[in-house]
């Protein structure tokens, strides 16, 4: 049986973390052999057998340094080799307890140790105070365990120090050194959004010239966005991103706009999910939110907020303490999408129903109008232009004409009337059938459909 490279290399790595922890503790207590430095136990490094393994590829294109390598060892230690850190379950013979210095939490889930900040301060600074920056540099969110959402800060209670948070390892991460496959963020109260994309083109979207146009000016950003900021030295002068407004009524492309964006650019697109995201709890609305932005602030991502009124709509006056919370948490979200350095696109049926304190702030304010009748006949032809096919004698320019209907809602009775079809085993679609799939769209905004309409 063929052994997964990827294991024997972490491994590798657990027995070079056992060795470290043994010295760190041998210079600490003054035992035999306390004046060798652990800095100086070699480094497990790849070979012809494991060059290819994910896990130093990570380390190399991370480019981490020998603390950072150190403190991602300790936090994949309860996952791989737990007994490692058996060792921290010594007794501090003077007090008849363990030593406060070595941190780490027992979980009545968990019979082993799982290490703290303080474990890893402890391992980098209990022989070398001086340190201490290190440590300041690997739990900060600037570093890049952070922003690869590589390291987690477990808190236990609220308002716990740093140090005491247990530290551990992203599941995701967990994976993909273990396989060498990073699985997909999955819609969680974690993460509350949800990739979404699309098989359709450019050629797919029926817009308006000038709308077209802008939504242009966004794929340009996409496109030459960093070299403005860098190249050019925009930097200097103007705040990272693009944010804009996509308005109109439902169904005419706002969300297939967004996806080709993503598309267009090898973007990943994430709608996020405003029911997950608004709470009535004070606090709680910014805590959900963070956990997006967190996530997102290294990625270079587009971020899709659907009928973003709930959560950017006008605020009150500030005449009670809810509506001053309101105003906190307006002020809260201005602030997290102005820093926000990739692409925000908020969606909503009304302008009018949209805050000015971001209105101010977006880079355009697209308006999505309901498609003319010129633009309909595309949608109809583009719609039916696959194997479910209207019946020739169907008059395309009198539907068209006649039944105001957006992208969507005609993408809509494409799905009815092909179900019909395939019930009948056809593939041409009636008249009939075609106005019943009409009259459902309007039914859903209370419209009535007049059948006379294509006499």
């Amino acid at each position: 049986m063929e052994t997964n490279p990827d294991i024997l290399v972490l491994y590798d790595e657990m027995d070079w973390l056992q060795k470290v922890i043994d010295q760190v503790i041998c210079s600490y207590l003054l035992q035999d052999g306390h004046e060798n430095r652990w800095q100086d136990i070699p480094l497990p490094e790849a070979d012809i057998e494991n060059e290819d393994s994910v896990y130093y590829q990570k380390i190399v294109e991370w480019d981490l340094n020998l603390y950072e390598r150190l403190c991602l060892a300790l936090i994949l230690a309860p996952q791989i080799k737990p007994e490692v850190l058996d060792i921290f379950f010594s007794k501090n013979a003077m007090y008849d307890r363990g030593f406060t210095e070595f941190g780490g939490v027992i979980n009545k889930n968990h019979s082993g140790f799982l290490p703290t900040g303080q474990t890893l301060s402890f391992l980098i600074t209990a022989v070398n105070p001086e340190l201490r920056i290190e440590i300041l540099n690997i739990l900060s969110t600037a570093n890049i365990l952070a922003k690869e959402q590589v390291l987690v800060l477990e808190a236990g209670e609220s308002n716990m120090p740093v140090l005491n948070q247990i530290i551990t390892i992203n599941e995701r991460w967990l994976h993909y050194f273990i396989t060498g496959t990073l699985p997909k963020l999955e819609h969680s109260v974690s993460f509350p959004a949800q990739q979404i994309s699309t098989n359709m083109n450019w050629d797919d979207l029926v817009l308006e010239e000038h709308v077209m146009n802008q939504v242009m000016e966004i794929n340009a950003w996409l496109n030459h966005g960093e070299t403005l900021m860098k190249e050019w030295g925009l930097e200097n002068k103007i705040k990272p991103g693009y944010r804009t407004l996509f308005y109109g009524p439902s169904g005419t492309g706002k969300t297939l706009t967004a996806t080709l964006l993503g598309k267009s650019t090898n973007r990943e697109v994430y709608r996020v999910d405003l029911s997950m995201i608004v709470s009535k709890y004070i606090g709680e609305t910014e805590k959900n939110l963070s956990k997006i932005f967190d996530v997102a602030q290294h990625k270079d991502w587009i971020l899709f907020f659907d009928e973003a009124d709930a959560l950017f709509g006008k605020r009150t006056a500030a005449s009670s303490s809810n509506d001053r919370h309101a105003n906190q948490q307006t002020g809260y979200l201005l602030q997290r999408i102005e820093d926000f350095p990739g692409v925000v696109i908020l969606a909503s049926n009304l302008k009018e129903n949209m805050d000015e304190a971001f209105s101010r702030r977006f880079q355009s304010m697209i308006h999505f109008t309901m498609p003319t009748a010129e633009e309909r006949i595309l949608l109809w032809e583009k719609a039916f232009s696959g194997k479910c096919q209207l019946d020739p004698d169907i008059d395309i320019e009198t539907v068209a004409e006649n039944y105001e209907l957006a992208g969507g809602a005609i993408i809509n009775v494409l799905r009815f009337c092909a179900l019909t079809a395939i019930q009948k085993n056809e593939t041409v679609v009636s008249l009939q059938d075609l106005l019943e799939g009409i009259r459902r769209e309007f039914k859903k905004e209370n419209k009535t459909l007049h059948v006379s309409q294509m006499n």
